[in-house]
């Protein structure tokens, strides 16, 4: 049985009137359900679309993660590894010394692609645009506001994003290694809505706790993985030891419902297709 036709009643069981998901290998995208071109709110998940194009502004010299950005004392890399010291909200303030702790923030980010875009002297959706949608081929994906959590895409289209992610074509591999790997490790810190935890590792954009217990990705996940979800619905992973990634899009607000039936999609997921 397929890893995602596993999942009985999407929308009995999840009650969404809509879900759409993808598993991914380096040859492509290997399973579907759903419709795949329908767009979905991202919340958080643009996280990782925003993360990717400041990434490309690092490699092309425009904006570099040692760049002081944000509160005094604080660099690129701290605003993406949310360690800056910003609360969660868009418009909080600083909360925390620089360094000390893991903040989840949205502010982080936005403060991160406002330092792109005035480096670039473009707006930071634009960038986005130009430097990774339209090269991977993402006609359907938009960012309308926040970097932080307003993005709108497809799992069609996010599929290409996690392909690009398990074999670079368009950034360098040592740019998605960096990314993707635990920086400040060892910080405690708050997750809103999920609590505290010691250590709340992070990359550069993509959460990397995935195999502490009870995480919403399930339990048979590499420790490597590192990926996100969104309030909105949303996930997306990539285990790069087993060479596969999975995206889920819904239209039902992440609660309970999601961290009871995501982590068995999850593990179907690795025991089908991990390589």
């Amino acid at each position: 049985m397929t890893a995602l036709g596993a999942i009985p009643g999407w929308g009995a069981t999840w009650k969404v009137a809509h879900a759409a998901a993808a598993v991914v290998s380096p040859s492509g995208i290997v399973e579907t359900y759903g419709e795949q071109g329908r767009e979905f709110r991202l919340a958080s998940v643009t996280k990782l679309l925003s993360a990717a194009a400041i990434m490309l502004g690092v490699e092309e010299g425009a904006v570099g993660l040692d760049d002081a950005a944000g509160p005094p004392g604080a660099t690129l890399r701290h605003l993406l590894a949310h360690a800056a010291g910003y609360g969660f909200e868009s418009d909080a303030g600083v909360i925390a010394k620089v360094g000390t702790r893991r903040i989840y923030s949205n502010r982080g980010i936005e403060v991160a692609a406002e330092h792109l875009e005035r480096s670039v002297s473009m707006p930071f959706a634009e960038y986005l645009q130009e430097g990774i949608l339209e090269p991977l081929g993402m006609t359907r994906t938009r960012l309308p506001g926040s970097a932080a959590f307003a993005g709108f895409s497809t799992t069609e289209d996010l599929a290409r994003f996690a392909a690009e992610l398990l074999t670079p074509q368009l950034l360098a591999p040592d740019t998605v290694r960096d990314m993707t790997s635990v920086h400040f490790p060892g910080l405690s810190g708050v997750l809103p809505g999920h609590g505290r935890f010691d250590p709340l590792d992070w990359g550069l954009g993509f959460e990397h706790n995935f195999s502490r217990p009870g995480h919403w990705g399930g339990s048979r996940v590499s420790p490597e993985t590192s990926g996100h979800f969104g309030a909105a619905g949303t996930f997306l992973w990539v285990d790069p030891t087993a060479r596969v990634a999975c995206i889920c899009l819904a239209d039902r607000d992440f609660g309970e419902w999601a961290r009871k039936e995501w982590p068995a999609l999850c593990d179907a997921v690795i025991v089908e297709y991990a390589g």
